[in-house]
């Protein structure tokens, strides 16, 4: 996740993560393919390169908002081998008064090996944070303006 540090600083209006990784030894199973679990860990990522690019990873930690995904699906349809190559991208895609929505995707040779959707919310002091608060207050730390803590 280092990375994310010196990748291109990502909008409010186009939140799409996109990490390239390889299958190491420690992902697979005992079908020597990438394990189920080990795609929800790379959706993780996908959400801490987002947090770190958009500058809400700072915010969180300042109004002490955490992050929690209330669900996750995911269809597999091609095992990933051992060291192949392949590409997650991560978007958000729409919010409401409570959660965020999120669509994954895997990549490998041009074939979509699974994808999935999560929903998140994020949680402060007095309860879950309306998006609405958190797209502002992520819009207002990019553009260099304050917004006023509530």
């Amino acid at each position: 996740m280092l990375s994310s540090l010196w990748k291109p600083e990502m909008r409010v209006d186009a939140l799409t993560s996109t990490l390239e990784q390889r299958v190491l030894l420690n992902d697979l199973d005992l079908n020597l393919h990438m394990n189920n679990g080990r795609f929800l860990t790379v959706c993780d990522l996908s959400r801490v390169d987002l947090f770190i690019r958009t500058g809400l990873l700072a915010l969180m930690l300042k109004q002490k908002w955490a992050p929690i995904i209330v669900r996750h699906t995911m269809d597999y349809k091609k095992p990933l081998r051992p060291f192949q190559k392949y590409t997650v991208s991560m978007s958000i895609t729409r919010w409401d008064e409570k959660y965020f929505y999120a669509t994954h995707q895997f990549l490998s040779r041009g074939k979509v090996v699974a994808e999935g959707e999560s929903t998140a919310v994020l949680l402060g002091r007095e309860g879950v944070v309306p998006p609405a608060k958190v797209i502002e207050a992520v819009t207002a730390r990019q553009n260099g303006t304050a917004v006023e803590r509530r």
